[in-house]
This record gives structure tokens, sequence and C-alpha cells, in this order.
């Protein structure tokens, strides 16, 4: 017998073909790999369209290896009848049988009347990559970013819309159009009102009256590894992805509405204008399961008059008003956020002789952490070390002429990551790749052969002209001999007992952390 909650799925299906279509955005997140090599993956794509209706995705490959969905739930995250637009989050759960990369394909349905660029049939692709990564050593994440079906420009003003766009594993993230050859849409025909950068910034340049209606804007969100990685399949197969090779894609379709011109395009006045404590555009939250994030916002218009915020983010998301053009958005993770990364992007919008403005997007990602990070010192101002960050007196391998690298992470709450500060040998190299996110590599001369070397490093944070500094870790990288093409011990992280050298080690460490550490610090 077909249960209540099937058959409103149904129904919601069949009568999204006569609602029209607004955008979508699909992000993933692998969860568990079971004995047998079988993958859970939890995929949320955002509904839009004109009514709180949906439609589901299908798997593209031939050898259907999308696997089985397990469960599917789509609640509504925001209806605005005003604007003639609902957002719902779809989550679907699959087990698929391997962590071979799939695609899903979204199509059958129409963009909404009166596009200006063409477009009417509406057609999204997701590329989901879940092999496990080399330098991570996990299963590979999707970007993570969202956006409101529709978001609104007068045609006399120049706006950047800069897109949320976040990388849970470091990644450089990019956009481009979509490409109709590569089947992303149909076509994929950009506004030509739009120049796009490849860091993802909508730029609107003033136009003419007649430019003005509705653009479908059909984008895609790629991630590049940072430095050349290997991606192992659960066969054991191996894929090379360098810095030019993108591992998933993800779509971001809405609608841009060009609308007729403003008395003046100065923030504040007709248009709202972010006040604190609104947060930044592309900054950084974080929560834990079962704890309220609160994001604030405050806008101002001396001309208009606030009327409301509007935002796209995870379900269950609370929007109160605090008081004139100050309002509150609420969210509280559940267990199955743990670990996640979650999108929330808002506008707000202000009314005056019956015509409507919006302020510029502005979007932050919540990551949902440990509680410890948040109830510790540590992850508040002072810097909190994650993997892949090696633990205190580990001990690493490598040969003459063989580099080895020590990739750092590490997280704050409050104050902001600014650096990384080491002591070591001659001729450590250090790179920035991305956000809280540092690399040291160091290769041996054959002087160095048969010696060991030690490697101490520290991570601050700055907030308010105060600079805040994490722990002090060291490893100890032992030159072995290299036998062969390859050294077998490369990048082996053990931890090393100090019983019995605690003395000398701490000497040379003590040391080298005293003559050195003054000359690393002159970047």
């Amino acid at each position: 017998m077909m249960s209540l909650s099937l058959m409103l799925l149904l129904l919601l299906v069949c009568s999204s073909q006569a609602d029209y279509f607004m955008g979508t955005v699909m992000t993933y997140y692998p969860k568990n790999t079971n004995a047998n090599g079988s993958v859970t993956v939890i995929l949320r794509y955002k509904s839009q369209y004109q009514a709180c209706v949906y439609k589901t995705w299908n798997c593209l490959n031939v050898n259907f290896n999308c696997g089985t969905e397990n469960s599917l739930t789509a609640l509504r995250v925001s209806e605005e009848k005003d604007e003639s637009w609902c957002q719902a989050e779809v989550t679907s759960t699959r087990l698929v049988p391997s962590n071979a990369q799939f695609q899903l394909r979204l199509d059958g349905v129409n963009w909404i009347n009166n596009i200006v660029n063409g477009i009417v049939s509406a057609k999204a692709v997701t590329v989901v990559e879940l092999r496990n990564r080399s330098d991570t050593g996990r299963a590979n994440r999707s970007p993570q970013t969202t956006i409101l079906p529709s978001v609104r420009v007068p045609s006399n003003c120049q706006r950047d819309f800069s897109l949320l766009a976040f990388d849970p594993d470091g990644d450089q993230v990019t956009c481009r159009y979509g490409n109709t050859s590569l089947s992303e849409c149909d076509p994929c025909t950009p506004p030509s009102v739009l120049s796009l950068s490849s860091s993802c910034t909508l730029s609107f340049s003033p136009t003419i009256s007649s430019q003005e209606g509705p653009y479908a804007v059909q984008l895609v969100m790629e991630d590049f590894p940072r430095q050349t990685i290997t991606l192992t399949q659960t066969n054991g197969l191996q894929t090379l992805k360098t810095t030019s090779d993108a591992i998933s894609k993800i779509p971001i379709q809405f609608v841009l509405r060009v609308e007729p011109v403003v008395p003046s395009c100065t923030e504040g006045l007709y248009l709202p204008k972010f006040l604190p404590p609104t947060p930044d555009n592309r900054a950084r939250l974080y929560t834990s399961v079962n704890q309220t994030v609160e994001i604030r916002i405050k806008a101002e218009a001396n001309i208009s008059t606030i009327s409301k915020v509007m935002f796209s983010g995870p379900y269950k998301i609370f929007n109160s008003t605090m008081g004139p053009g100050y309002f509150s958005l609420k969210w509280t993770p559940s267990q199955r956020e743990d670990g996640e990364s979650h999108p929330i992007c808002f506008v707000v919008t202000a009314v005056h002789n019956g015509a409507s403005y919006q302020s510029d997007l502005r979007c932050v990602i919540v990551s949902v952490v440990d509680r410890v990070v948040l109830s510790t010192p540590e992850g508040l101002y002072l810097p909190w070390f994650l993997p892949p960050t090696p633990d205190n007196r580990a001990r690493l391998y490598t040969g003459v002429n063989q580099t080895v690298e020590i990739r750092i992470i590490a997280e704050t709450y409050i104050s902001t990551i600014s650096k990384l500060m080491f002591s070591g040998p001659y001729n450590i190299i250090k790179d920035t790749m991305g956000p809280g996110y540092f690399s040291l590599k160091w290769t041996p001369f054959q002087k160095e052969d048969g010696e060991s070397h030690p490697i101490c490093f520290v991570v601050t944070a700055v907030h308010n002209g105060a600079s805040y500094q994490s722990d002090q870790r060291c490893v100890i990288v032992s030159v072995v001999q290299n036998t062969g093409s390859s050294l077998q011990l490369t990048l082996t992280h053990l931890p090393i007992p100090w019983v019995g050298s605690t003395c000398s080690w701490r000497a040379i460490v003590l040391l080298v952390f005293q003559l050195v550490l003054p000359f690393q610090l002159l970047d």
C-alpha cells in the first residue's frame, strides 16, 4: 500500500510540470563507507519554482552506478509570495555500490516566461566525485554554495554579486557559465548584462531600459586541487588530478531581474545599506549539533523604508524582526549535519512609492564542528589544529632529494587565522593553500643523508588588533636511504617514543627554535 508521504511526493513531482522553474543548486557530503566498498552520500539540492513544488534528479550513468535512493525529503526553506518564488531543500540519501564517480541530471521543466536571454527549457548536471583523496585521506566533498531563486538590480546601477564559493577540502573553487556541448543547460546563453570572474563574482553594468526583465543565470561551480593529487577508487584504481583538472562540478542557477531605474544608486538612500553587526560577505561562522547559531542583520535606507529580509539556506531557519531594519536568522543543526558546512545567503528589501529595492547579496558559511572546539579557549581566539596536521612529536621519513610535505590546518571561531610561523632546517618552503590551510615542504640534500631534523610550527590569529598563537607542534624528519626509484617510508606518520632521548631531542628543538625562528619570521 502506498504511503501518504510517497503519494504527496508523486503529486508534487507531477505538479512541477505546470509551475515554472527559477533555478537550482546541488551540493553533497559523503558519509559512511561500508566493508563491501559501498558508500552512503547525502545530496542536497535547492528546488526553486514559482510555487512550492519540486522535481527529482535522474541518474546519467549508463551503468547506473548512482546506486539506490534510500530516502528523500523535501522541506520548504522560504516562500516569498510577493516575489513569486518558493525555495525548498530536497535531501536525498543514496547508497552507491562504490566510490566511483557518477552524474545526476535535472531536466523536463521550463523556466519562467519572458526570459530575456531566450532560455526556455531547464537543464542542470552534477558530477559527484567520492573517491579518496591522497592529500586529505578522505572522500572528496563538493563546494558549498547557495543562492536565492531571484535577485534584483536597477538597470542604472553597477552591482557585483560575489557568490559564496567554499570548499571543505580547501580546493580552489572557480565558476564559469554552463556549456551547451556538455549538456549543462539547454541552451547555455549567458545574460548579456553580466560578466563573470573565475572567482565567482558576477558584475552587472548599467544598461538601457530595453534590456530590463528576467534573465536565466546558468553557472557551473568546480573545485580544483591546489597541487597534484591522486583519487583512489575502492577497487584500487587510481586517477591523477592536476591543478588544471576539475574534481567535481555543481550547478548554480537562478533568475536575475533587471528592474527600472532607481533615482539614486547610492546605498543607504533607496537601496538598503548593510550596517554592523551584519557579517561580511563570505564570512565563516561556527556552531555545533543542537547549538543555535544566530546571524544578526541590520540595514538602513534614508528615503525608502526597509521592509524585510529574504534568505536561502538549510531547512528550519527561523526569521524574526528585532526592530526597524533589524533582523535575526537562527539555525540549529541536527546530528545529521555534524561535520558539515552549510551556506546561508540573504538580501534586504526596501519599498518607496510602490517600488521595491534590494540590497546587495551577502552569504556566510556555517560549519558544524565538535562542541569541544566551542567550549575551550582553543578554537575561539586561539587557533585549533585540525587533521591532517601531524601530531606533536610525530616522526616523518624522506630520502635525499625527496620532498617531505607537512600539511597544517587550523581554525578559530572568533579571531581570524593570519599566518604560520616555523623553525627548522634551511630551504623549507611555506605555502598558503587556503584560509587557515598551510604547507611546509623540505627537500634534504646529500649532506643530510642519515640525519634527523626537527621542524616546529605555530599558527597565529588576529582579532581587534590582538594576536593569538596556537600551541606549538614539532615533528622530526629522518632522512633515510632511498632504495630504488621510490621511498617506501615517505610521509609515514609514526609517534616516536622520546623515552631515553628526551633531553637530546628537546635540546635540538629548543636550540633551533631560538636560533632559526627569528630569521624565519622575515617574510
